[in-house]
């Protein structure tokens, strides 16, 4: 009989597990199907995977490990395992670069934890459809529910609404808005993480530009 009180593996176990609300559609849907099972596989999440013509092509794969830190061993780690996967399965029908990287300090904002993670802070979100007549909304996350997540206007106009409810299964996008106040727990988490004064989910990693890269060739 136990108490009903998580340990630390059970709580990073549950989150290692915690679906996206915010996912790809289209090839980069494949993609994402392809890698997310292997990231956990090896001890990471997937955040978002992004197919662009930057540099001809390139694939993005942001990623993290369950409690949220990432170094740029880790990405060189993830970049190793992906390479050989992605060669097999072939997604892809044209040269592109892989480029894997951490998720960043004003990171996207894909599960309902990273919402809690980071109450307090300003937030942009996009809805799929109009809410309240607007389909963009910024301001800080004051609540956060099953369901939706309370934003407080940081810069209202005249005619909106200064706070707003916004349902999870609505939001297309939402990313935390670089300020020094973000800045400042960001890195003061990820220490506390390091040194293992966390035992959760959710730092950013200090360095958005921490990265592997490496040329990712389809073979004829």
């Amino acid at each position: 009989m136990t108490d009903g009180t998580k340990t630390e593996h059970q709580a990073v176990e549950t989150t290692a597990h915690e679906e996206r609300i915010i996912t790809e559609t289209g090839v980069d849907a494949r993609i994402a199907g392809i890698i997310e099972p292997v990231l956990e596989s090896i001890g990471f999440r997937l955040v978002r995977v992004r197919l662009s013509g930057l540099n001809g092509l390139t694939l993005q794969i942001m990623t993290e490990r369950f409690d949220g830190t990432m170094t740029v061993e880790d990405c060189e780690l993830v970049s190793r395992t992906m390479s050989p996967v992605l060669d097999v399965e072939d997604p892809i029908d044209r040269h592109y670069h892989l480029e894997v990287s951490s998720p960043g300090i004003d990171r996207p904002l894909v599960r309902k934890s990273d919402f809690n993670t980071w109450s307090g802070h300003i937030v942009k979100v996009d809805t799929s459809a109009v809410l309240n007549g607007r389909k963009k909304f910024r301001g800080r996350i004051a609540a956060v529910t099953d369901d939706s997540v309370t934003i407080e206007s940081d810069q209202a106009s005249y005619g909106d609404e200064p706070v707003i409810e916004v349902p999870f299964e609505l939001i297309s996008d939402a990313r935390l808005i670089l300020t020094d106040d973000l800045i400042r727990d960001a890195l003061r988490r990820d220490k506390d993480l390091r040194e293992g004064r966390i035992p959760e989910e959710g730092a950013a990693s200090p360095d958005d530009t921490e990265s592997a890269e490496r040329e990712q060739t389809k073979q004829d």
